[in-house]
């Protein structure tokens, strides 16, 4: 009962605060969430705080955004795209791990949590929370670094991926 309550709380704290980047699409009067290229590293940093504030509240400590693990995302979110499906393989066969080593994240990958959505980043991480293997991904009390990134196509559709990963344990080789 406590977590719900800290997780309701937290929801509703950054609901009020986050600005929204939503345009009206003219059809049916909802909105579609538009991420700007000015946007970018706004996004990103909205999300490791929301993620820090979240493992502050179950007792673990804060992640570093870390910039190999922003590539892999990136890389993952686009081809997630290309196959248009959510999945966790690349289109080329390739896991999470080899996406990590490819662009030399030297330490080791704990999770990884993907998306297909309309909705924001805060959105996509309360639907993350509400799920025992995604929320573990994001709570692990192995985590110490971070990569967070997206592919939005042009009809509004955004694809997340959520890279954790530990840089003091060696992934090894290949």
């Amino acid at each position: 009962m406590r977590w719900l309550s800290i997780l309701f709380a937290f929801g509703l704290v950054l609901a009020a605060c986050a600005p929204s980047s939503g345009i009206n699409d003219g059809a049916s009067g909802g909105k579609i969430y538009r991420i700007s290229r000015g946007d970018a590293g706004k996004v990103q940093f909205r999300m490791l705080d929301a993620i820090n504030a979240l493992r502050s509240a179950s007792g673990q400590p804060a992640l570093e955004m870390d910039p190999n693990l922003n590539a892999a995302a990136a890389t993952h979110s686009r081809d997630m795209s290309v196959q248009n499906r959510p999945w966790h393989f690349g289109s080329d066969g390739s896991s999470p791990i080899d996406r990590v080593q490819r662009v030399g994240y030297a330490g080791s990958l704990v999770g990884e949590n993907i998306s297909e959505t309309y909705e924001s980043e805060l959105e996509t991480l309360a639907a993350w929370m509400e799920q025992p293997d995604t929320r573990r991904v994001i709570l692990s009390p192995d985590a110490k670094q971070m990569g967070f990134a997206w592919f939005q196509e042009s009809n509004g559709k955004i694809w997340w991926t959520l890279i954790t990963g530990d840089p003091s344990v060696s992934a090894g080789p290949v």
